[in-house]
């Protein structure tokens, strides 16, 4: 009798969950649907931009049928028919007036829309397992994808702390995204950002300090024997200098150089890390990198490290996300990884 007052309490709750919830995935999905999708309405729908998304059965089930890439892959996975599986997708598409799967010989693949509205699935699913692990007294089980969004020139550090993570936790997927854009906590494009700069400021989001990025001025042994090493700030006006594409760019590092120098004296621009790596390396002219960076690239430190040249990188997570048990085990191993690295690598 206890279990079942448990069971009914769970599902109590959970049924609140979704009444609210199916509000917050109406709007976002109306927002995401309006204005990039009016024109992709599969053939012989027409979109009805009074109807909203009322069962979250379909929007779950398009979720597993992107997640396994068939729908007998996502029947299984709900234990139920095809047909049903089948159903609530063509029920999802005409409430949408958009396609969200590309059928093909060899399963599904969601369209540009299906993967604006799995996002919001993903971070819902996610949600719900959260509640559930609360229910039961907190859950430990940490599996499942655990997607980290962080810059590429982290990666020396980042990547051996996922790797032993996921030796740790053998039932977690880790994706590592570095792209340049910007990814969305809030849709569930990640679990957790690593940013540099200035603390994010959006309210939806738990923010904590991580590190501060050390950043020194290298070259070339070849350009130093040219060139000669810069022995105070006002040498610097002889050199030549390697930097980032964007000319008004934020870091701490480029500001002071652009009052430094002159903006002739930057000779050669890259978007990428690797690219401005590879301009020192080549002996273009001087640039600003972190010593594991410098170090991997075998360069000369001919300005050590300035307070004001750092960088501050913060860990951020979504708050409806940042108590899963994944998203805390992660944070914790990224903290105590800090400790770990050299020195004068992390300030």
């Amino acid at each position: 009798m206890k279990n079942i007052r448990i069971c009914a309490h769970i599902a109590a709750i959970l049924a609140h969950t979704v009444r609210i919830r199916k509000v917050w995935i109406v709007h976002a999905a109306q927002m995401a649907f309006a204005a990039p999708y009016a024109g992709a309405c599969p053939p012989g729908r027409k979109a009805d931009p009074a109807m909203a998304i009322s069962d979250w059965d379909e929007i779950r089930t398009a979720y597993y049928v992107a997640r396994h890439g068939t729908v007998s892959g996502a029947a299984q996975a709900l234990g139920v028919h095809h047909a049903t599986v089948i159903r609530h997708i063509d029920a999802l598409e005409g409430r949408l007036g958009s396609k969200l799967f590309q059928r093909h010989a060899r399963g599904y693949t969601p369209t540009e829309a299906g993967a604006d509205l799995l996002q919001v699935a993903q971070v819902t699913e996610d949600q719900f397992s959260q509640l559930a692990g609360r229910i039961r007294g907190g859950g430990a089980d940490v599996s499942g994808e655990l997607a980290v969004t962080s810059l590429v020139q982290l990666s020396p550090l980042i990547v051996p702390v996922l790797a032993r993570f996921q030796m740790a936790h053998p039932d977690v997927n880790i994706r590592l995204l570095t792209g340049e854009r910007l990814f969305r906590l809030e849709y569930g494009e990640a679990h957790v950002a690593i940013r540099a700069g200035s603390a994010p400021d959006d309210p939806d989001n738990v923010v904590q300090p991580f590190f501060r990025a050390p950043m020194a001025l290298y070259g070339s042994a070849d350009y130093v024997a040219r060139h000669g090493r810069p022995e105070s700030d006002a040498d610097l006006r002889g050199h030549r200098f390697a930097g980032y594409s964007a000319e008004t760019s934020p870091a701490p590092f480029e500001q002071w150089l652009r009052k430094a120098v002159p903006p002739e004296a930057v000779v050669f621009r890259g978007a990428d890390t690797r690219v401005l790596i590879d301009a020192v390396r080549a002996g273009v002219g001087l640039g600003f990198l972190t010593r594991w960076e410098a170090a991997d690239a075998n360069l000369v430190e001919v300005m050590a490290p300035r307070d004001e040249w750092a960088v501050a990188m913060w860990l951020v997570s979504h708050v409806d996300l940042h108590r899963t048990p994944k998203v805390q085990a992660i944070l914790a191993e990224l903290k105590q990884a800090v400790h770990d690295w050299p020195a004068d690598w992390v300030a």
